[in-house]
């Protein structure tokens, strides 16, 4: 992912990092987003279910809201979409500094507007628009950092839910525990379910960092999501656009 790669037969030590702290970014966020006001924040699923509940109780606005919301997600899908998938298709360079840019400001919005009152009282329960404003920045945000990862893996990597990941992790699993003797591909399946396995780590892990640092700080935990999407943005701004331009200025003129 680092260097624009289309699959993740490139085991880097620099894109399973990256991998590894979207994937504990994706925990701490929801997290944040459960304890903040009661609702995960990349399940589409259960916002769907929710949907149906509202609506069959006839409660038209929370309804609505249960229905909009999970939309911001597949905004934030559209938008790396168009800066990550396109790009990789085209054989043209992805955009991975703008997709963290955007994430940072997302995040930042989300802490900054949470301390100073705008989405109330953090764990209120979910009943008012400012709530429903707040999952919809958080799912914008998931929904960018897993198409993101997922354009540039083909579908086998996910950092913001686990149902995938478990998925393909069992099946991997069958694979290894059940192959034949001389199957060239099974050393490419180990290191597929290592990946599987630690990316589902981290999540844990940043779901555990989050709860006890969301229990302490409320939305000021965001803070944390806010300083990995900036690392990591500054990380693909060196890469991409400064350390190309540096080179090419010390190219000798022809």
């Amino acid at each position: 992912m680092l260097y624009g790669h289309q699959s993740i037969s490139a085991y880097s030590p620099g894109n399973i990092s990256v991998w590894m702290a979207m994937a504990f970014q994706g925990g701490v966020l929801n997290s944040g987003g459960f304890m903040a006001c009661h609702q995960f924040v990349s399940h589409v699923t259960g916002f769907a279910t929710l949907f149906g509940r509202q609506a069959s109780q006839g409660d038209a606005v929370h309804a609505l809201g249960l229905l909009l919301v999970p939309l911001f997600f597949l905004l934030g899908a559209m938008i790396a979409a168009q800066l990550v998938d396109l790009k990789i298709r085209h054989e043209q360079k992805p955009r991975y500094y703008i997709v963290f840019g955007v994430m940072v400001v997302l995040l930042l919005a989300v802490a900054v507007g949470g301390f100073n009152g705008v989405f109330g009282a953090f764990g209120e329960p979910l009943s008012r628009a400012r709530d429903y404003a707040l999952l919809a920045l958080l799912c914008l945000t998931c929904g960018l950092q897993n198409a993101t990862v997922t354009s540039v893996s083909r579908a086998v990597v996910r950092t913001t839910h686990l149902t995938g990941l478990t998925t393909d992790l069992g099946i991997g699993l069958v694979r290894v525990l059940r192959r034949r003797a001389g199957d060239a591909r099974i050393s490419d399946e180990i290191r597929a379910n290592a990946m599987r396995g630690g990316l589902i780590l981290s999540f844990g892990l940043g779901s555990f960092v989050g709860a006890f640092l969301f229990s302490k700080a409320g939305y000021r935990g965001f803070l944390l999501p806010v300083a990995i999407s900036a690392g990591l943005f500054g990380l693909m701004m060196y890469l991409q656009v400064l350390r190309p331009r540096w080179r090419r200025l010390r190219q000798p003129a022809k």
